[in-house]
């Protein structure tokens, strides 16, 4: 099979397009030929070393396609299923395994690519939405990058809900795409937090965050008394050290740094937000943007749109 392959932690540069031996599934494992794969913040963090993974790695940890062959004790799928995950094993190349219980079959008529386009962002904008804070009618929500992938998906989960959503946007292009997501207010990152107060009166009652460092003080400065930020990115870098008594004089707000893995730990709670990411997705209800698909031996070039923020919506390598 073909893969990327990264031998050392670093930029883009590490990222090598290579011929690799075809994975066997062992016990509770799955194969699967790729038909798209996620290029996802996470990847780079792989890439990196930020959140290191044993060396030589094969990136990506989401993809669709169809099932080829199983381990020899597993039951729930079979050669010739569709199917999406968020915790595949080397997803950035033409064959790669998944942990059987974590594969979702795709519903009927639900192409692949736009299934590998959603399933993590869209799992994790419904734990932040539903479970994390669970957004109510009439809760007023910032959601940064609000035209990236991530944005896009919790602006429309937040209005599902029936919250008034603010996002923040770099661009009149962004703009425009995060209106047409159902942003109710579209404003930019500099002195964010004084338009968020003129809009609301008293602040919002939690912040999206996925940028990080450069957006970290103004998320807080957005909050109103007992708000709540969850970050759960930092695609400008790591937040810095952080006396937590900050939050008592803020007004007893509320901080907390999620992740999926904790969101889907059981196979039946990944099921569960699974079947409705997809099912929004299949009956229209949650609009999927695919910003752009590349060919597998281009991942260098998705990484460097990425972290370029040079993108509105999702990135697909295709092999």
């Amino acid at each position: 099979m073909r893969a990327i392959v990264v031998s050392a932690y670093g930029d883009s540069s590490v990222l090598e397009y290579a011929e690799r031996p075809d994975p066997v599934p062992g016990p509770g494992e799955v194969l699967i030929e790729v038909a798209a794969a996620g290029v996802n913040f996470i990847d780079v963090y792989h890439r990196e070393g930020r959140y290191p993974l044993p060396l030589p790695l094969v990136p990506g940890s989401e993809a669709a396609g169809t099932v080829t062959a199983v381990g020899p004790d597993v039951t729930d799928v079979v050669p010739g299923d569709r199917v999406v995950s968020a915790s595949v094993v080397g997803a950035y190349a033409t064959k790669a395994l998944i942990p059987a219980d974590k594969v979702v079959r795709l519903p009927d008529g639900l192409a692949p690519d736009l299934a590998a386009a959603v399933l993590l962002q869209g799992l994790t904008a419904h734990y932040l939405t539903h479970s994390t804070y669970a957004v109510r009618t009439g809760d007023d929500v910032l959601v940064h990058a609000a035209a990236g992938g991530m944005g896009l998906l919790l602006v429309q989960m937040a209005k599902l809900r029936g919250a008034r959503v603010i996002g923040t946007v770099s661009s009149a292009e962004k703009e425009k795409l995060a209106r047409q997501a159902g942003a109710d207010d579209v404003i930019g990152y500099e002195d964010f937090p004084e338009a968020v107060k003129e809009i609301t009166g008293s602040g919002v009652h939690v912040v999206y965050d996925g940028v990080g460092a450069a957006t970290f003080e103004g998320s807080l400065a957005s909050l109103r008394p007992r708000g709540m930020m969850a970050l759960y990115g930092a695609a400008s870098g790591p937040v810095p050290p952080f006396d937590p008594q900050r939050l008592n004089a803020a007004g007893s707000l509320f901080l907390t740094r999620p992740s999926l893995g904790h969101y889907t730990a059981t196979r039946e709670e990944l099921l569960s937000r699974a079947d409705d990411v997809l099912g929004w997705v299949a009956s229209g209800a949650l609009k999927v943007r695919v910003s752009e698909r590349y060919p597998l031996a281009e991942a260098r070039r998705a990484h460097d749109d990425l972290e370029g923020r040079r993108t509105t919506g999702k990135l697909l390598l295709v092999p």
